[in-house]
């Protein structure tokens, strides 16, 4: 039955977390060539995924103080984060090539927090999934569902790497990652707005 459970639980992970190995996979190639980068985004990975378990369990024993009608505007995070990038990217462009490397080097790829604020904004409708599920599997159910996230966690990190580092995708994401970042966090964002129904859209 452990098992079982076990093998569901990653299941549901990789259901409803495959499009992040894309992010990841950006992430990592923003932060290429900077000491401390994938210990930073592996944090902010794990900051955001954390956070929404803390929510999906607390909803599950019945605690809501993230009511449904606010996930939809958590899109608000990424497509803030995307438009950032986005105007970084032009602002790169427009003043050249030197001070693009200046500032990637100031700044270093990304910050944990941004990492975590995507992959929670990300995963806000996960939450949704997540909490039948919690409810119905009880506490030690539950707790081998979040150990199991917690371990994917990790190996969702090594894809994203893995990918970023690839000769071939390497050099596709250091050729057009600049634009590729705020494009995919800016469709996040109207997604994650648009399918929840936030501002009555």
């Amino acid at each position: 039955m452990e098992l079982g459970i076990i093998g569901q639980a990653a299941g549901l992970f990789a259901v409803t977390n495959i499009d992040d190995i894309l992010i990841l996979a950006l992430f990592f190639a923003q932060g290429a060539g900077h000491p401390g980068s994938t210990r930073r985004i592996v944090l902010g990975q794990y900051l955001g995924f954390a956070a929404i378990l803390v929510v999906a369990v607390a909803a599950a024993f019945g605690a809501t103080f993230l009511p449904e009608s606010v996930i939809p505007y958590l899109g608000l995070l990424p497509l803030a984060l995307g438009l950032k990038a986005a105007w970084q990217a032009w602002k790169d462009h427009r003043d050249g090539s030197e001070d693009e490397e200046e500032e990637q080097t100031k700044q270093g790829g990304p910050g944990p927090l941004e990492v975590a604020a995507v992959t929670f904004a990300n995963g806000g409708d996960n939450i949704g999934v997540y909490v039948p599920v919690f409810a119905t599997a009880g506490a030690s159910g539950m707790t081998v569902y979040a150990a199991v996230f917690l371990v994917l966690v990790a190996v969702w990190c090594f894809a994203g790497k893995f990918f970023a580092t690839r000769p071939v995708i390497a050099k596709v994401l250091a050729r057009w990652g600049h634009i590729l970042l705020p494009l995919i966090l800016i469709t996040i964002g109207l997604l994650i707005l648009i399918e929840g129904g936030a501002f009555g859209l």
